[in-house]
């Protein structure tokens, strides 16, 4: 995993929530804010799988951000921020693994159709016959 939090900017606003007064007085939640394609720490292709994985948290500026109102803390909040944003990053960058598709056995296609015929054999059993 890529440490890119020097690249992170931060901007904090009053939470919502439980807190009581310390909500109306004090700015604890965090909004964590990631230029993407300014990113040193990435490379063009890295950059491009970021964009297309994550982009319905990408705004038009390109912009990757993540609003933290969890604690009743600014700092834990930040720290909470930074480690979201850096595991929704590292997941983003997760190749899936590539899966073949194979055609049903024989033998598992004779088996659901036995089973459908035993299933259709037990719903005949119970109509009313006269």
């Amino acid at each position: 995993m890529k440490d890119f939090s020097k690249e992170l900017n931060f901007k904090t606003s009053c939470s919502s929530g439980a807190g009581g007064q310390n909500v109306n007085k004090v700015e604890t939640a965090v909004t964590v804010l990631w230029k993407v394609l300014d990113s040193e720490f990435f490379n063009n292709w890295q950059k491009d799988l970021i964009l297309e994985k994550l982009k319905n948290r990408i705004n038009l500026e390109g912009l990757l951000y993540l609003n933290v109102s969890e604690s009743r803390t600014q700092l834990h909040n930040k720290k909470i921020a930074i480690e979201k944003i850096l595991d929704l990053v590292d997941n983003a960058l997760v190749i899936p693994k590539f899966r073949a598709k194979t055609k049903p056995t024989r033998s598992s296609v004779e088996k659901r159709i036995e089973q459908k015929k035993q299933h259709s054999n037990k719903k005949e059993n119970r109509r009313f016959k006269f």
